[in-house]
């Protein structure tokens, strides 16, 4: 340490003050030396430096230099937050090393410009739906997941800004007293706080998608976890909160911890199945972590770009179906004719294949559903002339909740190389609880029952039946049946939320059959029956008739389903068009 008497202060001082008026004797000199009386002509004098206001004074190149590099620093900070923090978890890592190898900030712009416009789910429109939702998504996770670290950068905050809201939340914030399900073990005991995200889809990683996040520091800073056992406050403690097993003393708690795997969950009544899923939890969260991979890159393109060329004609029919009062089945149906599809002979028979990629986006751009199959017709040789005009039909359903979406279907012709795509808005609807409301109502070419192990299972089956929709033609025409003894016309319809009497707690309603001659207006078939006709009816009743397309003589047909809710005093009347030739 220096110490400094009060005498060298003074000193210091005198010499400072020595040196400032040495300056301003100079600075005095020189003015002098410039005055007329010295043989300047000038009547005027520039001011000196130390008389110009500093703000006003012109800066040196050096100060140019640094003020630019400033400027550059400043920008390159913009760039850089863009890059690691407001995109981080949803710029993919080619767009990544793409955007790090730009060299001026005017390409960085336009490289910025183009990266939402790709995710834009409507182009057309000034606003982008996309990009709004993105930055609200990351001022959500900053107010309601900031634990030390912004909520963005925190386990909970990536997952909600990479896939949204969840579809249902089990939160435990202080933890406690914990009734393991018996996939963990059964039994008691006492956890950290903890929080389940249920998503009942994410594209590339599957359906009914539960992801676990742990505060294991009680600070708030909730991470995500593959081990459901890190819950466990009572983990490392002998003796406490056992499993079922491990109480019945049929396994020991020290187990846990010698058997290996991913998690420490105990022995209890379903542990066999623990070891098999554990493969299974780990890809899991390993797609987390990263973008998901899509199958059909070419026709994936297809869908992003809508740049087709050597167009594939097909039909694509999307229906409703309620299943919950806030979850609706929709079938997508894709028909296309024989005769567009190029097959091969593979030993005598000949083969089609057909790629089929599908696509449910929000209007915000969320994906919500992707499906991606391969279908192959099979047809013996001799018979390929004969069906040329059958169509092969592939069938989806797809849970999902009432509201507005966008269908995107991409197929490819794998012989014949030739691809198509169908774009559509769909608005899902809402089956409330409290008005009449009735599904879809189908044509179809097939309706069949089928057998008690395969209900809501399979192609085409909806709840007890197998239903094949007739696609219509996307010119506009309607769905064409052959005047022919084996075709039957096929009509299926539920109808949900009849109201009940309260002293029966039956429904009271009547359903009103007719089918209408387009051209002539002619009703050429009428019928009616009502609930009190039918046995085990509530609140949804199914409706199902078949008829003989070769009881009509050629043409086109409407077919109206009048339904009267005797105690609600409400109607409805869906109907649908269909040809016969």
């Amino acid at each position: 340490m220096v110490r400094v008497g009060s005498r060298n202060i003074l000193f210091l001082a005198f010499l400072t003050a020595s040196t400032c008026l040495g300056g301003s004797a100079v600075a005095q000199n020189d003015k002098r030396s410039d005055s007329p009386a010295s043989g300047s002509a000038s009547p005027t004098q520039a001011p000196a430096d130390d008389e110009v206001d500093p703000l006003k004074r012109a800066p040196s190149e050096k100060q140019k230099k640094q003020q630019k590099r400033a400027l550059k620093t400043e920008l390159t900070k913009q760039y850089k937050k863009w890059l690691d923090e407001d995109v981080v978890w949803i710029i993919s890592d080619e767009e990544r090393a793409a955007f790090k190898q730009l060299s001026n900030d005017e390409e960085r712009d336009q490289f910025i410009e183009a990266f939402w416009q790709r995710r834009d789910p409507t182009p057309d429109t000034e606003e982008n739906e996309y990009k709004e939702e993105h930055y609200q998504r990351i001022a959500y996770a900053n107010e309601h997941f900031a634990a030390g670290i912004p909520g963005w950068k925190s386990d909970r905050g990536r997952i909600y800004i990479m896939y949204g809201k969840a579809d249902e939340v089990e939160s435990h914030p202080s933890g406690g007293t914990y009734q393991r399900p018996m996939e963990e073990g059964g039994g008691e005991t006492s956890t950290f706080p903890f929080e389940q995200w249920r998503y009942r889809y994410l594209e590339g990683i599957g359906q009914e998608v539960i992801i676990e996040f742990v505060d294991t520091c009680m600070c708030g800073d909730y991470h995500m976890t593959m081990d459901r056992s890190e819950k466990d406050a009572l983990l490392y403690t002998p003796n406490a909160g056992l499993t079922m097993w491990e109480q019945m003393g049929m396994a020991s708690k020290a187990s846990r911890f010698s058997g290996g795997g991913l998690e420490r969950l105990g022995t209890g009544p379903l542990s066999s199945s623990q070891s098999t899923k554990q493969f299974d939890r780990l890809e899991q969260f390993a797609k987390l972590q990263a973008p998901p991979p899509v199958k059909f890159k070419d026709l994936e393109e297809i869908v992003n770009t809508k740049m087709i060329v050597n167009l594939m004609p097909f039909d694509v029919r999307a229906d409703f179906v309620k299943v919950t009062s806030d979850t609706v089945l929709v079938p997508v149906t894709v028909q296309m004719k024989n005769r567009d599809i190029t097959f091969v002979n593979k030993d005598g028979v000949q083969r089609g294949t057909v790629n089929i990629f599908g696509r449910v986006t929000t209007l915000t751009g969320r994906v919500v559903q992707t499906f991606e199959d391969t279908v192959q017709v099979d047809i013996p040789a001799e018979l390929l002339p004969r069906t040329a005009e059958n169509s092969s039909v592939y069938w989806k359903a797809l849970p999902l909740r009432p509201g507005r979406y966008k269908f995107d279907v991409a197929v490819k012709d794998v012989n014949g190389d030739r691809k198509g795509s169908w774009s559509r808005g769909v608005v899902v609807p809402d089956f409330s609880d409290d008005k009449l409301a009735t599904s879809t109502l189908i044509v179809a070419d097939q309706m069949e029952s089928v057998p008690s192990k395969n209900v809501g299972t399979g192609s085409f089956v909806i709840g007890t039946t197998k239903v094949r929709p007739r696609v219509a033609p996307s010119n506009g025409k309607p769905a064409t049946f052959k005047k022919d003894k084996d075709q039957k016309l096929n009509f299926w319809m539920q109808v949900y939320n009849l109201g009940v009497d309260e002293k029966t707690h039956k429904p009271s309603a009547t359903f009103e059959y007719q089918i209408t001659n387009v051209a002539t207006k002619k009703s050429v078939v009428q019928k009616m029956e009502s609930t009190d006709q039918m046995s085990n009816v509530g609140e949804q009743v199914t409706l199902q008739k078949t008829i003989a397309a070769a009881n009509l003589q050629p043409g086109v047909y409407k077919i109206e389903i009048k339904v009267n809710d005797n105690i609600s005093k409400q109607t409805a009347d869906p109907s649908a068009t269909f040809a016969v030739e």
